[in-house]
């Protein structure tokens, strides 16, 4: 037997509340790029100045205070439609990954605590926020090795799926400065062949914003905890019968800043984040790299307090590293370490690389929202990240030259609806 049997489908949440299903939509990594469809127009730089309590609530809570206006509270409801296209090759056979629509909600609702004009704020959202997978099941990877009866690739289908919980709390500390966190609470599902194992994970996301008033620019900086969730004997990893596995969502810094080129008409925003993809449990082991993500979004009112438009560009550096020269075949030299098991090289390559190359860069984003009366929004947008390949060469069990890669684009359609009150 070989050492690892994995399955799985490249760049997706698919994961159920009550009687909806979540998936993921554009991504850095497997983090998603933004929550609610302004956030994700925006290109994800929801850091100095969120547009909805969805943004606020999943990139920087001390934000909450400065969302209130003349109607003081706010519930979001966003669809987003995640259209991944992932492909493969190992050594001369090609593939692509099953095609399917995935449908990512996200709730969000924000007020005050106790009178309208009060410090305190309070919020609280649900959203799908990390996922991975592919699913090469019907297609001509799924075969065997050569003359061998082991199967040619570690990981023809798995899905990685989370949801996170941010109940949060914001206090305006003078006119200028808000201080907030939120407890994040990720309910994670992994299927690696063998069925479902789900795990719960918990952490902390403290934020400061800065708004001077009577100033053009404000500024907002955040740090997201490492949430790390055990799944219980989900798969084999050493061929001695099921295993557990350790994947944490890594910790983040991020910080931002906006600015309005026209008051009240014409809004730049910029971010960059840190994600510790080399800190957290699983990632470290199948050697992904930390990766900085740099955003800019701009805003405009093109008919005042009824119609506004948006886009924006995200850029985040393949977190997959390639492993040229790798050796499948030569014990005991052939084997990488995870998590206390020990994988033949083989397996464990094309268990990184065709089963979650998670390696779009580029994303591009638009948008627009619409007044339709007092307090309701209606919101659209489109995201695309651009297509990316990572490949790698070595050899398989038998010492066979192999070349091994994977390609992935994204395309999310979103829509929504903002109620304040």
């Amino acid at each position: 037997m070989p050492a690892i049997r994995l399955h799985s489908r490249s760049a997706l949440v698919a994961f159920v509340v009550a009687t909806l299903s979540v998936a993921r939509a554009s991504t850095n990594g497997d983090n998603l790029i933004g929550v609610g469809t302004p956030s994700r127009a925006l290109g994800g730089n929801d850091i100095a100045a969120p547009q909805d309590a969805l943004g606020a609530i999943s990139e920087n809570p001390a934000a909450l205070t400065f969302l209130a206006g003349e109607l003081p509270s706010e519930a979001d409801l966003s669809l987003t439609f995640f259209v991944p296209h992932v492909s493969t090759s190992v050594g001369g056979l090609s593939a692509e990954s099953a095609p399917k629509t995935y449908l990512i909600p996200s709730l969000g609702i924000a007020g005050p605590l106790g009178e309208k004009g009060s410090p305190w704020q309070y919020g609280f959202a649900a959203y799908g926020v990390s996922g991975l997978g592919v699913d090469y099941r019907q297609s001509a990877i799924n075969t065997t090795l050569g003359p061998t009866p082991y199967p040619l690739v570690a990981a023809d289908y798995t899905q990685l799926q989370i949801l996170e919980l941010a109940p949060s709390i914001a206090y305006r500390a003078s006119n200028e400065v808000s201080l907030g966190i939120a407890v994040d609470v990720d309910y994670g599902q992994l299927n690696l062949g063998s069925g479902k194992r789900s795990g719960f994970g918990l952490g902390v996301e403290p934020g400061v914003s800065y708004r001077p008033s009577g100033e053009p620019y404000s500024f907002g900086a955040s740090y997201i905890s490492g949430k790390p969730i055990t799944y219980k004997g989900v798969v084999d990893l050493d061929g001695n019968g099921p295993d557990n596995l350790k994947l944490e969502s890594p910790q983040q810094f991020a910080f931002g800043a906006a600015y309005e080129l026209v008051p009240a008409r014409l809004l730049v925003v910029a971010d960059v984040k840190w994600v510790n993809w080399n800190g957290a449990k699983g990632y470290h082991d199948f050697d992904w790299r930390n990766t900085w993500v740099y955003g800019l979004g701009i805003q405009f009112d093109a008919i005042p307090k009824q119609l506004v438009l948006r886009a924006g560009y995200t850029y985040g550096d393949n977190p997959v590293t390639p492993h040229n020269n790798f050796a499948g075949a030569g014990a005991p030299a052939n084997v990488t370490e995870v998590q206390g098991k020990f994988v033949n090289n083989y397996y464990y390559e094309t268990f990184r690389i065709v089963g979650f190359p998670a390696v779009v860069q580029s994303h591009f984003s638009l948008g627009l929202s619409y007044s339709v009366g007092i307090g309701s929004t209606i919101e659209a947008g489109y995201t695309h990240a651009f297509k990316n390949t990572v490949s790698e060469q070595g050899t398989k069990l038998l010492g066979i030259p192999t070349t091994l890669s994977s390609s992935l684009s994204e395309d999310s359609y979103e829509i929504g609806f903002k109620y304040r009150f």
